[in-house]
């Protein structure tokens, strides 16, 4: 994988990076890319750019609170941005506990706290709880650390939500501010477990929801926890030396079929329903071959030679989780979708506009290949606003 990542960038003036969301969510742009031909249109459109036969795969994670604000008696400030649980692992685990918890974090402001706990006060709206937070171990990103309270009536999750701010990316230059609790959140998050949101899913409302399902298309919900690791930028010279940041997945059996059994146009909602969808194809793959099916490597679509159709390789995983007992599958994945990469699950994605040479333009470009050029100096000479609170695209790969 020699890609130079520098075929993969662009000048973004800092002034197209949308800063806030819009006032209304489907009131953003929406280009439509299909068979080399380019149109503008508004994202409220989109039921009527949808063929009736068409299955919408939607990311239902729920972006959390994850940045923790301490002050140690000095006055010094640190955030402690919790990652992903450590123990126990499972996220909805982690969020009831009732007594302590360990999260894999970054520290902001580490060099100010060398050593002792930090300890603030959380107002819960009810009462208030002490909340004490430990390093415990150093880790690739920062520091385990253990966080524990002394009301066993809250959970981790409760704390969080009195407590946190929401982590909006850091490309954003700016504070979490109240508009982001609500905003920086799809209308159909479920899952507990994000610390990015799926942005793609940003622009729809419960209007657009309700055409698309009155039009007869279907909706179906997968989670995947996107983690801090999606804005880690490309700094090695070619693709080769980027280690990609892994993210947990869950999905059940009924959807699974659902997905499987479906004849028309598969679409993904975001980079992140996509990752899952080919994720879950290579499980098949290696579930078919009693291979470790579980996490799929970053590598490992590029290791194996497969012409399985992914209706195969979907019923092989639903016939092992189900000799297995379960009616979910869960799974990690480290995929990465580069210019090379055969596209086994969609006809079409839903996305934002990306930062210059990072992962996720390289996987537009694995969709549409050259024409990614054309689209991006197409929104950059109309308009479009870019990242998280930016306008949308919807690419057909077919």
């Amino acid at each position: 994988m020699h890609i130079p990542i520098d075929q993969y960038n662009y000048h973004l003036p800092s002034e197209r990076i949308a800063k806030y969301p819009l006032e209304k969510r489907d009131h953003s742009k929406l280009l439509l890319y299909k068979k080399g031909q380019i149109s503008d249109h508004i994202f409220r459109e989109l039921p009527d750019l949808l063929p009736p036969n068409a299955m919408m795969a939607f990311n239902n994670t729920k972006v959390i609170r994850a940045r923790l604000p301490f002050r140690k008696k000095t006055g010094a400030r640190i955030e402690i941005f919790c990652l992903e649980p450590a123990h126990p692992t499972d996220v909805a685990l982690a969020f009831e506990q009732n007594r302590e918890v360990t999260w894999n974090c970054m520290v902001g402001n580490l060099k100010k706290w060398k050593e002792g706990s930090l300890e603030t006060i959380v107002n819960t709206g009810k009462t208030e709880v002490s909340l004490k937070a430990e390093k415990v171990t150093k880790t690739n990103d920062g520091y385990a650390i253990r966080f524990s309270w002394n009301n066993p009536e809250y959970t981790f999750s409760e704390l969080m939500e009195a407590m946190g701010k929401t982590p909006i990316p850091p490309y954003l230059e700016r504070e979490s501010e109240e508009i982001d609790i609500k905003r920086y959140q799809t209308v159909y998050s479920k899952e507990q477990g994000s610390v990015a949101a799926p942005t793609a899913g940003l622009h729809f409302t419960t209007d657009v929801m309700n055409k698309l399902k009155n039009k007869g298309i279907s909706l179906q919900n997968l989670t995947l926890h996107v983690g801090a690791g999606t804005f880690r930028p490309v700094k090695s010279k070619t693709i080769a030396g980027h280690e990609m940041h892994t993210e947990h997945f869950r999905i059940s059996i009924e959807t699974l079929k659902n997905i499987k059994n479906h004849k028309g146009p598969r679409i993904a909602v975001g980079t992140t329903s996509l990752r899952t969808l080919e994720s879950l194809y290579w499980a098949g793959v290696l579930s078919g071959m009693d291979q470790p099916f579980h996490h799929i490597k970053q590598w490992t679509p590029y290791n194996i030679t497969s012409s399985l159709p992914f209706e195969e390789a979907l019923e092989q995983l639903i016939n092992t989780t189900e000799q297995a007992g379960k009616i979910f599958f869960e799974g990690s994945t480290a995929i990465i979708i580069v210019p090379g990469y055969k596209i086994r699950t969609i006809d079409a994605l839903i996305t934002n506009y990306h930062q210059p040479r990072s992962t996720l333009l390289l996987l537009v470009a694995a969709i549409i290949g050259d024409h990614w050029k054309q689209i991006y100096d197409h929104a950059l000479n109309n308009n479009y606003r870019f990242l998280s609170y930016g306008d949308s695209s919807l690419l057909w790969y077919k």
